[in-house]
Order: C-alpha cells, then sequence, then structure tokens
C-alpha cells in the first residue's frame, strides 16, 4: 500500500541503521589508539622533515627536526637515528598531536642520514648536509682578506664582544636581559629574583600581559655578529623551541640595514638593532646580523646565505615562526628583494622602503651613467657646446639637477680603490702600479663568487655596458637640446676600463658575466620566490630633494615591472609615498603585513598562492600616497609613473634615469641592448647630411633597440642556487 506522500521507509531497516551507528560511536568512545592497518594493507610512514633550515643547507653542528607519527603508533615507541647512532632522547611531543620535535646533535659536515622507525609503521628517512658555522653554506669560498670586528662591536648593554677566538671572527654567544621602565628606557635587568620597581609591563598582539623584559642573543655566524631580541622573563627557565613562550607573538621580524659603498672584507661594527620597542612590545621576535647591513657587506649572496643561518639558530632556540617578515630601507630593500627571489621561505612578507630592485643593477646602471655624464658635462664639452643646467638635468632625467654630481659619487662604486674601508690596511689594498695583485674594493670584485675571473687579466668580470645608448635622445626630440649637443655628448661620454677609468670607448660588458647576472638572479628577475610574497614598497619622497639624492622614485616601478613581466601581475605589491616623516610609521606596516600573511597562511584553499594574496589584503592596505604639509591626507590610488598625470604623481613626480631618457623602459633590466642601424624616421627632429654621417659614425655598431630583450636576457636558473669556486 502507497501513502498519498510517496513510499515509506523500511522500518525494521532504520532501526538497524541507527543501532549500529549507536554501536560505533560507543565503541569509539571506550576503543584505544587506532590499530595498525591488516597485514598486506600497508602501513603508515614516519614523515620526517628539517624545522630550522632546508635540510641541505644546515649550519653548525645541530637541526631541528620533527618527526609526523601516524594515530594509531604510540610516540614512545619511534627510534630515531642519526647516521646509526640513536638519538631519540632529543625528542619530546610538540603540538596537539603525538608528532615529535627534537633538536639533533653532532650534525657532521657534510653527508648524514636522520632515521625514524616504529615497529607499527614504515621508516621515515632525512638526508642532512652539514656545514660549518663560521660557513660557507651555498655563496661560495669566502672573501679574504676579512677584517674582524668583534673589539669595536657594543652589545645592547654598552660592553664590547672583545677579541675573536679564530680568524674567522667567531665570538662565544651571550645572553642579555635588559627591561622597559616606566620612563620608556631599556636597561639592563639585574640579577636575581628581585624584580625592579620601575618594571614596565606590555600586552603583546595576542593579548598576553607580561613584563617588559627582552632576552638578546649575540654570537656570529657566517663570520657576521647576529642579534636576536624576544620577550622572553627569565623565571620561566632557558627558551624551548617546543613551547612558545607568552611574550613571543610568534612573529620574526628581520631587520635589514642600508649603505653598499666601503661594504666589503669587514665583518662590521653594527647590525640593523634589534631593540625596537615598537615591535618588541607588540612580542615581534627581532633579529638582524651584521653581514645583513649593506655598509658591511654589499652583497646579496652573502646577505641570504646569512639569513639562512641567523633563522636557523633563532629557530633552534625559540622554534619556528608562523612567518617572517623582512624589513630595510634603501641598501636593506635590495636584500629583500633578492633574498625574497632567490631564496624563498626565508622572508614571507617584505617592508621595502626606500626601495631598490637589486643592487648591481638598478642602481650601479644609474649611477655609473650619471658619472659619466657629470666628467662631460663638467669637463668634456666644447665651450660652444656647453649645457645649461637644465639641459643637463633633461639628459639625466632626474627632477634635481644637483643628483648628478650627487650620483656620480656613487658611480665610484665600480672603482676598485675609491670605497675601501679604513681598516683595511693599505698595504692590502689595490693600486696599479704599486700593487697590481691587492684587493679591489669595488661591487663587481665582491661579487666574485658569481661572476668568475676573465682568465686573460684575472679581473672580475663585469655585467657593465653603455654601447648604443643614445643618452639625452628624449631631450633632443622634445627640442630640450640641439643635434649638435646630441652628437657631441654621445660622441665623448666614453665608458670605463677596468679600473673605473674613463676611455674614450663605451664599455663593454663580458658576456658570462650578463648570462650569470639574468640565471643567477643578481638581476632581480621577480618570478622566483616574489612571485608568490606580499610587499609593500613604501618611500619617502627625496627626488626633489636640494642636494640630490639616490633614492628615486622610478626604482619602484622598476620592481613593480619586472613583476609584472614575469608574472604578469603586481597584485603582491603595494605602494605608498610620502612627504619625509609623515603618513605612516614602519610599526603600522608591520601590523599591516602581519594580518595579510595572517589571512594568507590560514586559507587552507587549493587557490594558487596569488589569489590567496589578493583574497586576503587588508582593505585599507592599497596604492596610495599622502598630501605634503602639516595635515597629511591618504589619497588612495593606483600608483602610476609619470609626472603629473595622477594626483600622486603629480605630489610626487616619478622623474626618468639616463637609460630611460636614452629610449629604456622602466623595467630598467637589460644589460646590454640589441642593436639596430640608425634611422632617420627615429628621430622627431632634422638632421643634415653631415650630421646624419657623424650619427651613423659614433654609432657604427648601430643603437639600442629597447623594443627587444637584452642581448643574453634570460628567464632565472631556478631558486635556491649554490656557488662554488670561480
Amino acid at each position: 500500500m502507497v501513502s498519498p506522500g510517496g513510499p515509506r521507509p523500511a522500518r525494521p531497516a532504520v532501526r538497524w541503521l541507527v543501532g549500529a551507528l549507536f554501536a560505533a560511536v560507543v565503541a569509539g568512545l571506550f576503543a584505544g589508539p587506532s590499530a595498525p592497518p591488516a597485514k598486506g594493507e600497508g602501513k603508515g610512514r614516519l614523515k620526517v622533515t628539517a624545522v630550522s633550515s632546508r635540510p641541505g643547507v644546515v649550519s653548525g653542528d645541530d637541526a631541528l627536526v620533527r618527526v609526523d607519527v601516524p594515530p594509531y603508533v604510540t610516540p614512545g615507541d619511534v627510534r630515531v637515528e642519526l647516521n646509526g647512532r640513536e638519538v631519540t632522547a632529543r625528542f619530546r611531543p610538540y603540538g596537539d598531536g603525538g608528532d615529535l620535535l627534537g633538536l639533533v646533535r653532532k650534525v657532521r659536515r657534510g653527508a648524514n642520514t636522520l632515521t625514524a622507525s616504529a615497529p607499527d609503521a614504515r621508516g621515515g628517512r632525512l638526508a642532512l648536509t652539514g656545514h660549518p658555522a663560521t660557513g660557507p653554506v651555498f655563496s661560495g669560498p669566502h672573501q679574504r682578506p676579512f677584517v674582524c670586528d668583534t673589539a669595536a662591536f657594543r652589545t645592547v648593554t654598552g660592553e664590547r664582544l672583545g677579541r675573536p677566538l679564530d680568524k674567522d671572527c667567531s665570538v662565544r654567544t651571550r645572553v642579555d636581559h635588559l627591561y622597559r621602565t616606566t620612563g620608556g628606557e631599556f636597561v639592563p635587568l639585574p640579577r636575581g629574583d628581585a624584580r625592579p620597581g620601575d618594571l614596565a609591563t606590555t600586552t603583546t598582539s595576542t593579548g598576553e600581559k607580561v613584563p617588559y623584559i627582552v632576552r638578546v642573543e649575540t654570537g656570529t655566524r657566517n663570520r657576521g655578529v647576529y642579534e636576536t631580541a624576544v620577550l622572553h622573563d627569565p623565571r620561566s627557565g632557558a627558551p624551548d623551541p617546543r613551547r612558545r613562550g607568552p611574550g613571543w607573538n610568534g612573529r620574526l621580524v628581520y631587520g635589514f640595514g642600508g649603505g653598499c659603498a666601503e661594504g666589503w672584507y669587514v665583518q662590521g661594527r653594527r647590525t640593523d638593532g634589534v631593540m625596537k620597542d615598537d615591535l618588541l612590545r607588540k612580542g615581534y621576535a627581532v633579529a638582524s646580523s651584521s653581514l645583513n647591513v649593506f655598509g658591511n657587506n654589499c652583497d646579496d649572496l652573502l646577505a641570504a646565505e646569512t639569513v639562512s643561518m641567523v633563522k636557523e639558530r633563532f629557530v633552534e632556540t625559540y622554534g619556528p615562526p608562523a612567518f617572517t617578515i623582512g624589513s630595510g630601507c634603501s641598501g636593506g630593500s635590495y636584500q629583500t628583494h633578492q633574498i625574497a627571489d632567490n631564496y624563498p621561505g626565508l622572508l614571507d612578507g617584505i617592508l621595502s622602503g626606500c626601495s631598490f630592485p637589486d643592487v648591481g643593477f638598478g642602481t650601479v646602471g644609474t649611477v655609473s651613467d650619471a658619472l659619466l655624464l657629470d666628467r662631460y658635462f663638467g669637463k668634456r664639452a666644447p665651450k660652444r657646446l656647453r649645457f645649461s643646467r637644465e639641459q643637463q638635468r633633461a639628459v639625466a632625467g632626474f627632477g634635481e639637477w644637483r643628483s648628478i654630481a650627487r650620483l656620480a659619487g656613487e658611480g665610484r662604486r665600480i672603482d676598485p680603490t675609491a670605497f675601501c674601508p679604513a681598516r683595511l690596511p693599505r698595504a692590502q689594498r689595490y693600486a696599479r702600479k704599486g700593487n697590481p695583485d691587492g684587493t679591489r674594493c669595488d661591487v663587481f670584485s665582491h661579487a666574485v663568487n658569481v661572476y668568475g675571473r676573465d682568465p686573460a687579466t684575472g679581473t672580475v668580470r663585469r655585467p657593465l655596458d653603455n654601447t648604443g645608448v643614445q643618452y639625452g635622445l628624449r631631450a633632443l626630440n622634445k627640442g630640450t637640446i640641439d643635434v649638435d649637443r646630441f652628437l657631441d655628448l654621445n660622441a665623448r661620454v666614453g665608458g670605463f676600463d677596468a679600473d673605473a677609468r674613463h676611455t674614450a670607448r663605451r664599455t663593454a660588458a663580458d658576456p658570462e658575466a650578463t648570462r650569470r647576472a639574468y640565471r643567477t638572479g643578481r638581476m632581480l628577475n621577480g618570478g622566483g620566490g616574489l612571485a608568490d610574497v606580499p610587499v609593500i614598497d613604501y618611500r619617502e619622497y627625496t627626488d626633489d630633494a636640494p642636494r640630490g639624492d639616490l633614492h628615486m622614485r622610478f626604482h619602484s616601478f622598476s620592481t613593480r615591472a619586472r613583476l609584472d613581466k614575469a608574472n604578469g601581475t603586481h597584485a603582491n605589491q603595494v605602494m605608498l609615498v610620502r612627504e619625509r616623516g609623515r603618513g605612516f610609521s614602519l610599526a603600522r606596516l608591520v601590523t599591516g603585513m602581519d594580518r595579510w600573511l595572517t589571512g594568507i597562511k590560514g586559507d587552507e584553499s587549493g587557490d594558487p598562492p596569488i589569489e590567496k594574496i589578493v583574497r586576503h589584503r587588508p582593505e585599507k592596505l592599497t596604492d596610495a600616497c599622502w598630501t605634503r604639509g602639516e595635515k597629511p591626507r591618504k589619497i588612495a590610488e593606483p600608483q602610476i609613473a609619470g609626472v603629473g598625470t595622477t594626483a600622486c604623481n603629480t605630489l610626487y613626480p616619478v622623474w626618468p634615469s639616463p637609460r630611460m631618457v636614452a629610449g629604456a623602459g622602466v623595467a630598467n633590466d637589460v644589460v646590454v641592448c640589441r642593436k639596430r642601424p640608425v634611422n632617420r624616421a627615429d628621430y622627431a627632429v632634422e638632421f643634415t647630411d653631415r650630421q646624419f654621417d657623424r650619427l651613423r659614425r659614433v654609432f657604427r655598431d648601430g643603437v639600442c633597440d629597447w623594443s627587444r630583450p637584452g642581448a643574453g636576457q634570460r628567464g632565472l636558473a631556478g631558486t635556491w642556487q649554490s656557488f662554488g669556486p670561480r
């Protein structure tokens, strides 16, 4: 019989199903651990992973390792061995499950094998490669000579580190505790249990109220002095990587310092600084190394290696951070960009201030052009063809005429004698006549592990070139300079020899150095790890500084253009610009990046990283500028290169570089341009036959064809590259 509403379920079947479910639930409530798979069904595997670093770049003699244990395996039944030696006692439960975490010691240099086994699981295996705590790991042979600075390095307490223990500038690791007074100062915490009456408290970003006491560790890694700082009460005992203390909010901010000139052959007497109240009081851990200050070390490869080693030490002490934020201005921005792109995983989000895309090309090409132009304008131009200040500025492209001379001074970075550190003995320095085998103090020699040496001369190969560049082309086409000035400038501007001496001939790049620049990421590609990293590019505008300035706004757009080229989007980059000292604070940017990364980390969808980045960018974190004056107002609008086409580039014009005036794109990513014959139709002005004949003689090998990729321009060969002897 069928009811009007359709067939009824069979009641006996319903009772049976409910009873079976109830029995299953009861059995589950009183059951022990899950039974192992039946014989023949296959066992689960113990998964072994390196936590403190990638397994191939372990430094020192230890590594923090995690063993993921299947749910039916008793953690106490797990046995762990390193190179056949049992190290099970080093492991303890970690997290909410039955997983294990342990700091394994006596990792030997070279190949190591760590295994985990249990009766009811398939074993896990991990290959580790050990390296000395003094380095190197992947940057190639150590630079020599190298001046130790430990005797001059002042700790956070004002004491000096003292003489080094070895030729690699090592010191004994020390720990200091400082507290924040209610009057707003950091002072050493007295020994003993008694607490100072003026000890402040602070509430972290995760809501923990703790005494404002900072544990600072100072030591050496990779021949650099490192510092780490974390809110930590010594009453709670030593830090434990398996258990996060209440003071640390789980975030690490790694600081990168600026500079470049003289940044070679020295250990350095300071880091970027770790006693940063605006970060520490919120619970952020702060880390830095003297080799992450480009005034000490202007080599992004060595900087990346140092981050890897210092972060490894931090994780072994405190445990893995939820994410790491890299923060740096000027020389610090080089590092944030190139480390994020070439060594993904070290930095999860970056704050790049007063930024450049990279050190070797974003800056060196522009400053060496300025050096040539400054020399021509001051010494080489005939009296009848002298350029006015406005004509000089138009040829250089800069917003301020004085920037030509200012950048020309920085152009001596390619000179092997101009920027030797004062601490490097004169007897060791290169001199063309007196000491031809001496130490060369220039940016290319500092990168010898990448570029290698010219077998004929022994000097470092240089990816530096200005062949075919038509200086002042835009100024010519706009009528700011005439044809005769344009021709004379390009006929006499010349180039540099290996010692940065002026030559009548243009500078020609070494083809192998050019190839390596692209393949190794010395020329920032943007399509490596940086494609999946949120970027806040912030800038205090200095293009109009009365005395000129190096930190020009077009560099931010160079990075953006490279992201677009590599990835088809720059959606992971937010660009901000303001007048000096007004509009936003670094602490607020860290908070914004924290929210951004927290959202991304919590997104368990299988969507591509760029979609997660776009989805979780905080609503108020958008491209913007701030009006000038005492009460700056935010103008949220897409930032666009140019002068006077938007509200923001009217307030803060984006002036071009000499190469851009010569026709190059804002990406600034061509080392050697491809050439084409000169053509009258390419110019907005008329040439007489005599003038055009001279143009062809000046550019007998052709002029730059900026519509094509550069000669030797190619993609990144991969990330986490290692470098051996060159």
